[in-house]
């Protein structure tokens, strides 16, 4: 059976323990916090790779993400070749007061368009102003940190290692072509055979 007023016994110990501590006080915005590595701050767009498939958008469970594009015709690379269409991306916005940081979108982008970021002073007055437009969500992806270094017992890379196999059998084809390309030596001319004169056995 608990003693009557045990648990009051308890909270005043803490209460007094946290007195007794010095308290320490974060100098910010002087001084920057020390985040970890995989902080989730925003979301940063890295425009080259995105090829419009709308799977981040199809997949948001928030349905905060906004895409707008317009195709293009791309002429044929050769002569007699096939006109190609392709997407342009007009529009790519995120409304950071629907979004929950789940990071669905980022784990579906498969041509990896979409970073988390360590920013997050993006605070706004308005809550209207929380929409931010590619051009903003470009300028957070060069505040996106460096993947960490592999273990250096790790398997290579598949595709490094294609890559690595590839270029190794270009430079062999290239170096067995420049073998075979060399001209041969012009072999040099046979000292004449002269004949040894004829001497009787006796006079040797």
């Amino acid at each position: 059976m608990p003693i009557p007023g045990s648990g009051l016994a308890k909270g005043l110990a803490v209460t007094l323990r946290t007195m007794t501590k010095r308290a320490h006080t974060a100098q910010y915005p002087e001084v920057q916090p020390e985040l970890p590595p995989r902080t989730r701050g925003v979301i940063g767009l890295f425009e080259e790779n995105c090829t419009v498939c709308m799977l981040c958008a199809r997949e948001c469970p928030d349905w905060c993400i906004y895409i707008d594009s317009h195709k293009e015709t791309v002429p044929a690379a050769a002569p007699g070749g096939r006109e190609r269409s392709r997407n342009v991306l007009d529009r790519f916005a995120i409304d950071f007061s629907l979004c929950m940081y789940c990071g669905i979108c980022i784990e579906v982008c498969p041509f990896d368009a979409l970073f988390w970021s360590p920013e997050f002073e993006y605070a706004e007055t308005d809550i209207l102003e929380l929409t931010h437009e590619r051009d903003k969500l470009r300028e957070w992806m060069w505040t996106v940190p460096a993947p960490p270094a592999l273990d250096p017992a790790a398997e290579e890379p598949k595709e490094i290692a294609a890559a690595r196999k590839a270029v190794e059998k270009a430079e062999a084809a290239a170096a067995a072509a420049a073998a075979d390309a060399e001209p041969a030596a012009p072999a040099e001319p046979a000292a004449p055979e002269t004949d040894a004169p004829n001497t009787p056995e006796g006079d040797a």
